[in-house]
């Protein structure tokens, strides 16, 4: 019996195509209902998205410990390997949940509820979710998430929108992390703008250093406006 000969890249694109576009389907479809499930909690959520090395741990550890007085806050984190992220943030004494994605370099929506079991939403006001490092993969799958925020870190240089320019556009708010190095590093505030804006013109940005603690209070206060107004997200 003879085997059928094997496809060519050719052949195998529209399937790969095909597959791909059903599998967003699906993502699309259970943001949708996480997003309708949190509107009626009351819980607004925020993704950050970054590459590996830009300080979103240690950013987001500081919002958790500046917001707990003033909001009930939790953060689900997610992480090829290991829970060093979910443990470090616990030291904020927030409640944390780990995703640990194995090979996949994102976060879904499934992974995202199925780490909400257990939690009574209506007890949360803010819910962040800390995406894999990674500027690729998680642009192209929504979370349920109410605004998305990308960092970079002034240690990565000022061009990292113009090389990933699709999470730059489908982010909300771009964060400019480690401002207390930016002067060691050289870093060009005004070309950084520009290339962000060039990507996403008019898009919000915000600096911060969590080591500092310089622009977290204006961070916290955007927060805390935003997810009184939801609406107008």
């Amino acid at each position: 019996m003879s085997s059928s000969p094997p496809l060519t890249p050719s052949q195998m694109q529209p399937r790969l195509v095909e597959v791909r576009q059903k599998v967003l389907k699906r993502n699309d479809l259970l943001a949708r209902e996480l997003r309708e499930r949190f509107r009626k909690a009351g819980v607004y959520v925020v993704s950050l998205v970054s590459s590996p090395g830009s300080g979103k741990t240690a950013f987001l550890e500081k919002t958790l410990t500046l917001l707990q007085p003033r909001a009930r806050v939790a953060a689900v984190v997610g992480d090829l390997a290991t829970d060093n992220d979910a443990v470090r943030l616990a030291r904020s004494r927030a409640p944390v949940r780990q995703i640990t994605t194995g090979t996949i370099c994102h976060l879904d929506a499934e992974m995202v509820k199925q780490a909400l079991d257990g939690w009574t939403l209506e007890e949360i006001e803010l819910l962040f979710i800390e995406n894999v490092g990674n500027l690729v993969c998680p642009s192209s799958y929504d979370l349920g998430e109410n605004v998305r925020a990308v960092l970079m870190s002034v240690t990565e240089g000022e061009d990292k929108p113009l090389k990933y320019p699709t999470i730059f556009n489908t982010a909300d708010i771009a964060i400019i992390t480690k401002t207390d190095l930016a002067q060691a590093v050289e870093f060009e505030w005004d070309t950084a703008r520009k290339n962000i804006h060039a990507v996403r013109p008019g898009m919000e940005i915000l600096a911060v250093s969590s080591k500092s603690g310089e622009g977290m209070e204006s961070w916290i206060e955007r927060l805390l406006n935003l997810a009184e107004s939801p609406a107008s997200d």
